[in-house]
């Protein structure tokens, strides 16, 4: 079997740490997202969501890597791929977050290292291994019991099937953005494709508001909801993003991916802060998601050792 060095591993376990900050920040847009919801509908919220992240990396990636290294990437692609991985799977996942309540989509998105792996499996040609099984498998355990923790109730309409388009897309357009702009670095692909994404959307939702009418409740929105927009827009995803594909970058989609069932331990964390309960049934199932996602990689490997034979 496959000796992991130790150099390889330290650098396996920032990535799955780096995978990890970014669920936790994504998680802290969940709650924060009910405060601007029921003010604007999907197409714009979208817009403003990705236009905000997008004024946020765009001067970074100016910053970090000149002006020249903008002008030369390859914007009609990121602006597709952008488009499909943060356009549309938000736009779902807003849909979704309508329909029910912020954990029951966390709770869906349980399902994402399954399309991750299939995914690696089918278009990577990645063996599907034992540690891999067994990683899967406790990840999606994790998940249940994360689920059966949780306070809320999935109904299995409109909103779910939305959050599982969200999951789905937002999987093949993570690996995407790795796979389909290699010449970029973390930072340059992830402004690329919010950027591309924001550009988009801003006109589907300049279009949306001439024919439907459908324009936000600007008398609505104070200083509360001004704030969850920037949690949901430069925290949930300018940052969350950059940490993402940086992981995604080096662990893998399939990897990457387990670490979402632990989204539901996040989300309740989120609101003990605010004084809510300790669930302890959500803590085990991150537990052991985080154990699925080690195994997998063969950072763990109870029985299924690395060392040569």
């Amino acid at each position: 079997m496959t000796v992991i060095s130790p150099e390889a591993r330290r650098s396996l376990l920032t990535a799955n740490l780096i995978c990890l900050a970014s669920m936790v920040v994504w998680a802290a847009g969940l709650p924060a997202a009910d405060l601007i919801i029921p003010h604007m509908p999907p197409i714009a919220l979208t817009a403003a969501r990705t236009t905000l992240a997008a004024l946020v990396l765009l001067p970074c990636w100016i910053a970090v890597e000149g002006l020249g290294a903008v002008t030369r990437a390859n914007w009609a692609r990121g602006a597709w791929v952008g488009f499909v991985t943060l356009g549309l799977a938000s736009f779902f996942v807003i849909i979704a977050l309508q329909f029910n309540d912020p954990v029951t989509v966390a709770i869906v998105s349980a399902a994402m290292p399954v399309f991750g792996i299939l995914l690696e499996c089918l278009a990577d040609k990645r063996p599907f291994t034992r540690a891999l099984a067994l990683g899967l498998a406790l990840s999606l355990i994790g998940g249940l019991i994360a689920v059966s923790g949780a306070e809320g109730k999935v109904d299995f309409g409109l909103g779910v099937l939305a959050a599982l388009a969200s999951v789905t897309l937002y999987t093949w357009g993570s690996r995407e953005t790795v796979k389909a702009l290699p010449e970029l670095t973390p930072l340059g692909r992830v402004a690329i494709t919010v950027a591309g994404c924001a550009v988009v959307a801003l006109i589907v939702a300049l279009g949306d508001g001439l024919v439907r009418g459908n324009w936000p409740d600007w008398a609505a929105i104070g200083p509360a909801e001004f704030g969850g927009l920037a949690i949901f827009g430069i925290g949930s995803m300018a940052l969350s993003q950059l940490l993402w594909i940086i992981s995604v970058g080096r662990i893998g989609i399939g990897a990457a991916s387990m670490h979402m069932n632990a989204v539901p331990f996040y989300v309740m964390l989120m609101v003990f802060l605010l004084g809510g309960p300790w669930n302890w049934g959500q803590t085990l199932g991150a537990a052991i998601v985080v154990t699925g996602a080690l195994i997998a990689q063969g950072l763990i490997a109870p029985g299924l050792s690395t060392r040569p034979r």
